[in-house]
């Protein structure tokens, strides 16, 4: 099986504090380095995003004008109206070369009905920033320019429809992204029409607003005729917003899916030119990581290379995508959308200087922007990327629970640095499983954050045979189907492997059923700290497990791997819902099935296996228990056992259809009969000797799971030394192992 080559050095930020800590997260700081700076042992190169400076604007900053916000919601003990128009965070931003940015907030508060006393305008702001060296990390406002049609060029009513000055509102049109043309007017996209809008230098009006072609209306469109169907979502409109280098070609990104797409994770990209003034009818697909994901901010890099963030909706410890993805729009990927790749992660940065620290979470030794609304990005002309949000006024509160979010500015350097090598592969057992609910994609984004090399999705099939993660196909453990009565009725008892289960089974629900669904922590008395994300996420489809896998990136440079577990094969089988060509098939569309792919596929069952080392040229693993047997053989009426297929005849009959075997800890060292670990059997050199690599299961640190000279109590949730475990593990030879706990892994071996 593949190894990883490099992986950064996790500073265990403080691994006795994370036993009283209930969801910790350990993300990657600065690797270790000798006298000379450089780390000590084999390296490698890679591209550590590292915040370099950072300023902030008050949450409560108010500029000049009418009160704002009467009708807004009110949260985070803020109530309007407040005294002078707020301030709400930027949605998007132009870079002036000089110090100085435009930056221009969305509608104020949210929607037509609570922002008509909310003015629509551009900022020129200037940065303090905050660096390693000093600076007062505050944003200024030097002034602004209101958006107006005192031309006339409305042909519907406006809030400021009889004042000479026609100021444009929150009501009027939701302005979310900017490109500024070469003659200095602005572009501007916006949600309701979804339309194009040009503005002069002044902020006025100079044509009336572009519609989308084809007709394609929200449900906010002033034009929208009775008993007219919108095909634009609501508040899905150009939340994004380019322009090629030649000033020509705008490329507005819908936010979200149409309305009448089955592609949830479809976004479209549009190439409008501005001196024809028309759309040319050239679009290109792009395909979120998830159904809910959405298009914050596009930027140009260079000619059909554009930046664009993708962030959920989720804010705080909650976050799960908050990224900055580079897109070539001359090229496609298998499934035909345009090409990503990860440029930034903005959920894992370092940030050795300590910049912005103590001002919430996600400002320690790794910083992240966990905001709700990343919606700006700017690469600025040295390289360095501006990160910013729009913080909805007043209702977000990712840094600090129950105060206002600030409007923040933060600038990441991308320089590569050098990092140590691991030849230990860590995989993370159904995802960060220790800090998340298992096989979500928050789970597995933890995971990656904290230098797993594999994430690892356990695959079942849909009613309607789709690949989705679920640890067994019995999913009333792991998600809120009980508590769902419309699905009452599908309660229902089975027989699975030889075993009589009650509950209810993703066989018997079709994706769009199970998608309604939300997970839960399968093990709320040993993690009650995970119930917390109770409710939060969707079970995720194989297709979304892999594509977060090949559209990230490793704390050593290196695409992240996907190690799919095929659940019950023979049981699947016997209802015509194979798990074994849907699942090449899934490799396949992703472009990662060959044998370099970053893919493992493991088993319990034999047979399955065999049949997969015909379809497939990705690495096969042999799981093996430390007791019973494969159902295949049970079903077959073959005797032999787990035991029997680790021997060195057992060994060389897996070398001829695997590439290493999936061993429970306990097969390679035993327990005795006090709990403690007793002597190493000859299985891990037995297999060596086989041409076989080993990774060994579960390594959980919760004493529950840990043997009894490892476990800090009697406590079955207490933290034990997992750490010390693993690495007794690792000198009696293991390859690599799957934990729960990726960052005490990674702590442990590096």
């Amino acid at each position: 099986m593949p190894h990883r080559s490099a992986r950064a050095q996790t500073r265990f930020l403080a691994l006795a504090a994370a036993a009283a800590t209930a969801a910790v997260i350990l993300i990657p700081s600065p690797a270790i380095a000798a006298g000379n700076g450089e780390p000590q042992g084999p390296s490698a190169k890679i591209v550590e995003p590292t915040l370099v400076a950072r300023a902030t604007l008050s949450a409560d900053h108010l500029e000049a004008g009418p009160p704002s916000g009467a009708l807004a919601s009110a949260a985070n003990g803020r109530t309007g109206p407040f005294a002078g128009q707020v301030v709400p965070g930027f949605s998007a931003m132009i870079d002036n070369g000089d110090g100085t940015f435009w930056a221009q907030p969305d509608n104020g508060f949210g929607s037509k009905a609570n922002s008509a006393d909310f003015l629509l305008r551009n900022y020129l702001v200037r940065p303090d920033w905050e660096t390693a060296d000093g600076g007062a990390g505050d944003i200024t406002i030097e002034r602004f320019i209101s958006y107006n049609d005192a031309n006339h060029v409305l042909d519907f009513p406006i809030v400021n429809e009889s004042t000479p000055e026609r100021l444009l509102t929150g009501a009027d049109f939701d302005i979310e992204s900017i490109v500024q043309a070469k003659d200095g007017s602005f572009w501007v996209g916006e949600e309701f029409g979804p339309f194009l809008l040009h503005f002069g230098a002044d902020g006025t009006l100079l044509e009336k607003p572009v519609p989308l072609p084809g007709g394609a209306k929200s449900p906010q469109n002033p034009y929208l005729a009775a008993g007219e169907t919108p095909r634009v979502r609501a508040s899905r409109g150009f939340e994004a917003l380019a322009g090629s280098t030649s000033g020509r070609h705008l490329y507005p990104v819908l936010e979200g899916a149409y309305a009448d797409d089955p592609d949830l994770r479809r976004r479209e990209i549009l190439e409008f030119d501005t001196t024809t003034g028309a759309y040319t009818g050239r679009t290109w697909n792009y395909q979120a990581d998830q159904d809910a994901n959405v298009v914050g901010d596009a930027f140009t890099v260079r000619n059909d290379v554009l930046l664009l963030v993708e962030r959920d909706d989720f804010e705080g410890e909650q976050a799960v995508t908050k990224r900055v993805y580079e897109i070539d729009l001359s090229r496609t990927d298998h499934e035909g959308y345009v090409e990503k790749s990860l440029v930034l992660d903005a959920l894992r940065i370092a940030n050795p200087d300590l910049l912005g620290a103590g001002d919430g979470y996600g400002t320690g030794e790794v910083f992240s922007l966990p905001v709700q609304s990343f919606e700006t990005v700017v690469r600025l002309r040295d390289g360095r990327l501006l990160i910013g949000n729009d913080n909805n006024y007043p209702g977000n509160d990712a840094r600090i629970t129950g105060t206002p979010d600030d409007t923040e500015f933060d600038l990441i350097d991308l320089e590569k640095e050098r990092v140590p090598s691991s030849d230990i592969t860590v995989v993370s057992h159904r995802g960060a499983s220790g800090y998340r609910p298992e096989h979500t994609l928050a789970a597995y984004e933890t995971a990656i954050t904290q230098c797993a090399d594999f994430i690892e999705p356990d695959v079942v099939a849909t009613k309607d045979g789709v690949l989705v993660a679920r640890h067994e196909n019995e999913i009333s453990g792991t998600t809120d189907v009980a508590a769902r009565t419309e699905f009452a009725a599908r309660k229902a008892t089975k027989t699975i492997d030889g075993a009589t289960v009650t509950g209810w089974f993703t066989e018997d629900f079709t994706l769009a059923e199970l998608k309604t669904l939300r997970a839960i922590e399968r093990l709320p008395q040993i993690r009650p700290q995970n119930t917390a994300f109770n409710g939060l996420y969707q079970v995720p489809t194989l297709d979304e497990v892999i594509d977060l896998a090949r559209h990230s990136v490793s704390c050593q440079g290196e695409p992240i791997g996907v190690y799919p577990e095929t659940k019950h094969p023979t049981y699947f089988d016997s209802i015509g819902l194979s798990l074994e060509e849907p699942l090449v098939a899934q490799l396949a569309r992703n472009g990662v099935d060959d044998a370099d792919a970053p893919v493992i596929v493991q088993s319990f069952e034999v047979a399955n296996l065999k049949e997969l080392d015909g379809l497939t040229e990705v690495a096969l693993a042999q799981l093996i228990s430390s007791s019973g047997r494969p159902y295949d053989f049970t079903a077959a009426g073959d005797a032999r056992t787990y035991a029997d297929l680790v021997t060195p005849a057992g060994l060389a009959e897996i070398a001829g259809y695997a590439d290493g075997i999936g061993i429970e800890k306990s097969v390679a060292i035993p327990r005795k009969a006090d709990g403690t670990l007793g002597t190493p059997t000859p299985v891990i050199a037995d297999a060596h000797a086989a041409g076989l690599d080993v990774h060994g299961w579960t390594f959980r640190r919760e004493n529950a799971f840990l043997p009894a000279e490892f476990r800090s109590s009697a406590d079955p949730a207490g933290i034990g030394d997992l750490a010390g475990e693993i690495r007794v593990f690792v000198e009696a030879g293991l390859d690599g192992l799957f934990s729960d706990n990726p960052d005490v892994a990674v702590a442990a071996i590096d």
